[in-house]
């Protein structure tokens, strides 16, 4: 083992060895050939570096076979017509195009390799030629180049995969039998991401699940609540499980950007944007639609960022998300997208194109899927200089049939809001004047589940009233509307019955000068939240609509987000890290009652747990609203129990902090009486304590504070 010494050890050493070390020039000793007794060298160990082998991927080139044989004189010909063609996807590198020849005849070998600067390129290039028909006899077959090894590594022959014995997973919905009926909260606030309970009682939030850098840029939970989302530069993953949140999957996808869920929770869209190595090109656009248990990629959509804009028009650099728009319900049976003059629609059973063709509509610029059914509205806006009307149209899908049209004119601008489920359809629709220099509002109602489908207008009583804000009643059949100029525009209910006659909207009420910019109803319908976000601060009145009177005014200042938990009992308000002060949240009962407040410094993110739709039938349901106060008798009770306990808690509390006071005054008082000597000594032997009975003494002291000798000359 070699022997280390410091430079003082040395020079002791040569001290004592009567040796003058500053005459020793070091730089002149030299070991001899082949020596270093064990120590190696700065230059011997950047050579040893050198020899390390690195992993090193090819993932920018991809092999193209099935090209033509062809001797030396066709070669140059050849190889310009397999350049043009992938130079146009991507930049090819000096010397990237390698095309193999048989030493003994001088032809081709039938294939090439062409690498890219970028291997998003060469991903590109391999989805845009693979299967693509230079002539009859030649249809390209291209890989990846790293694809090639594990082509190679496949057994000749099949073995039956190892059989790994069951092993039950955790209940993933546990979750839901917490005994107090408690929701989850997930909240993110500087480099930590917490789970709580919502504990109203308590009157606070209990935690649940804490992790400091749990996900690089955001969480989201899965439609039914089931799975806690995460993102990161490798991809994404899910977690849950039944006392706390373990990893379930991960899914490979570099760069990840955003994800989606199918409503039934079967699948997870992931997408990236790569930027391209010529400026003047596209973003890459990376789309994986994963199935969310097993992980595996269920089909894959690669392209420009032109593919994927919004509108479908291409010429935009963003992109529309989602981009996937799922329908017919929790059954994630069908999956769409809209391109330039059409919209593709994919079933799941395959992940191809119903029909193998997608439905062809011109100038579509919207479209939106029934929450229910496999229907989806579409809209066209006005074509040929309003020759040809724009229309709204139903269309049913595997059938393509068309439910419903509605023709529109002078029409500038289109919104569709589907209800929750699925039995209405509002269309708002902003028309040109007939001066074409201002525009007003109107609503079609599409009655999706009557027959015929039948369509009523509704325009306001001020049709120049700029509509701010549109929200159906979840699984009711009412809707409100914020319609006016700010700072206090109007805000008016409507409903889809009129008294006996189910067949004609009416309006409830109008409540006039409100400081709301925003609706926010409850999941469970009958209350709404008016709210005045942004420029109104945070202003906040909770409205019962079904006696159609204020239940309280509240203000949250500078709220920027608002939010139902899934039962309806309770809303969440709070202040993002947009704002830099007041950073955090608050609770508040359906009636409006402040229950808690928690302040949290760089406050990113609330989010409730969904909760899955009830396995109660309706006519269950029906039948526990109507013996509410039977089964309220023992949630009564509990909450009596609560309340005693808390005023029990509250009790105990003061006892200690009167025992604590009492504690501190007997200390005091025995220190006080330890003392009492050492005060009578300052006061001269006074032994009283009360300053009455102190007697008043004039005393006078005279202090000699200095003295000076001056000699003075007298002049006559």
């Amino acid at each position: 083992m070699v022997e280390v010494i410091s430079m003082e050890e040395i020079k002791l050493r040569a001290s004592r060895l009567g040796v003058d070390f500053s005459t020793v020039d070091l730089d002149s000793i030299r070991l001899p050939p082949g020596e270093d007794f064990g120590i190696i060298s700065d230059d011997e160990d950047l050579k040893e570096e050198e020899r390390l082998e690195f992993e090193s991927g090819h993932g920018n080139i991809i092999v193209v076979d099935n090209l033509p044989v062809v001797p030396k004189e066709k070669f140059d010909k050849l190889e310009t017509v397999v350049r043009k063609i992938y130079s146009q996807i991507g930049k090819i590198t000096d010397d990237g195009l390698w095309m193999p020849v048989d030493p003994d005849t001088q032809k081709t070998l039938g294939y090439c390799f062409v690498e890219y600067s970028a291997p998003q390129e060469a991903e590109l290039a391999k989805e845009k030629t693979h299967g693509y028909k230079l002539d009859r006899s030649h249809i390209f077959a291209v890989n990846m180049f790293d694809d090639i090894e594990k082509f190679m590594n496949v057994p000749d022959e099949w073995a039956p995969p190892e059989t790994k014995p069951y092993v039950p997973g955790e209940n993933l919905q546990h979750w839901l039998t917490d005994e107090k009926a408690r929701d989850q909260f997930v909240i993110r606030s500087g480099s930590d991401t917490e789970v709580l309970w919502n504990d109203p009682r308590q009157l606070k939030a209990e935690p649940v699940y804490k992790r400091p850098f749990w996900t690089e840029s955001f969480v989201q939970w899965s439609p039914l609540g089931t799975y806690l989302a995460t993102v990161h530069r490798q991809g994404a993953a899910v977690w849950g499980g039944a006392s706390t949140f373990n990893r379930l999957m991960r899914y490979a996808h570099p760069q990840v950007k955003l994800i989606d869920f199918s409503p039934g929770e079967r699948f997870l869209v992931t997408y990236s944007s790569h930027e391209p190595s010529n400026p003047r090109d596209s973003h890459r656009v990376v789309l994986n639609i994963f199935d969310v248990r097993t992980g595996k990629v269920m089909r894959d959509f690669k392209g420009s960022a032109d593919e994927f804009a919004i509108g479908g028009t291409g010429g935009f650099t963003g992109v529309s998300w989602p981009v996937f728009r799922w329908g017919g319900g929790k059954e994630d049976k069908y999956f769409a997208r809209m391109g330039k003059n059409v919209i593709s629609v994919y079933e799941t059973e395959t992940f191809t194109l119903i029909d193998k063709k997608s439905i062809k509509v011109e100038n579509v610029m919207d479209f939106s899927w029934s929450p229910t059914d496999p229907i989806f509205a579409l809209f066209v806006p006005e074509l040929g200089g309003g020759n040809q009307p724009a229309r709204v149209s139903l269309i049913q899908i595997p059938s393509k049939e068309e439910l419903r049209q509605k023709n529109l004119f002078s029409v500038s601008d289109c919104k569709m809001y589907w209800q929750s489920n699925g039995d209405y359809l509002a269309v708002k629709v902003d028309r040109y004047t007939k001066t074409k220099k201002s525009t007003y509002t109107g609503f079609e109602l599409f009655r999706i589940k009557e027959r015929d489908i039948p369509i009523e207008v509704l325009e306001l009583e001020n049709k120049n009233d700029k509509i701010i804000a549109f929200a159906w009643e979840p699984k009711g059949h009412r809707f409100a509307v914020i319609h006016g100029d700010s700072p206090r525009p109007d805000v008016s209910f409507y409903s889809m019955k009129s008294g006996t006659s189910t067949g004609r909207v009416s309006k409830l009420t109008t409540l006039k000068g409100k400081q709301a910019n925003a609706l926010y109803w409850s999941p469970t319908g009958r209350f709404i939240i008016l709210a005045g976000l942004k420029g109104f601060n945070g202003q906040l009145e909770f409205y019962n609509v079904d006696e159609l009177e204020t239940m309280a005014t509240a203000e949250h200042f500078m709220a920027t987000d608002i939010e139902w938990d899934p039962t309806g009992r309770y809303v969440a308000t709070s202040v993002t890290s947009v704002h830099e002060m007041e950073n955090g949240f608050n609770i508040w009962s359906f009636n409006g009652k402040l229950l808690y407040r928690i302040l949290k410094d760089h406050f990113f993110q609330f989010l409730w747990r969904p909760r899955p739709p009830s396995f109660l039938s309706l006519e269950k349901e029906e039948e526990i609203a109507k013996n509410l106060k039977k089964y309220s008798k023992k949630y009564e009770a509990e909450d009596q129990d609560v309340s005693m306990l808390l005023s029990e808690q509250d009790r105990e509390k003061r006892k200690m902090l009167k025992d604590e006071w009492e504690r501190w005054v007997s200390e005091w008082k025995r220190m006080h009486e330890e003392e009492k000597t050492e005060r009578q000594g300052l006061r001269d032997g006074e032994a009283s304590d009360e300053e009455d009975e102190y007697e008043s003494k004039e005393v006078e002291v005279e202090e000699l504070l200095d003295v000076s000798e001056e000699v003075l000359s007298f002049e006559e």
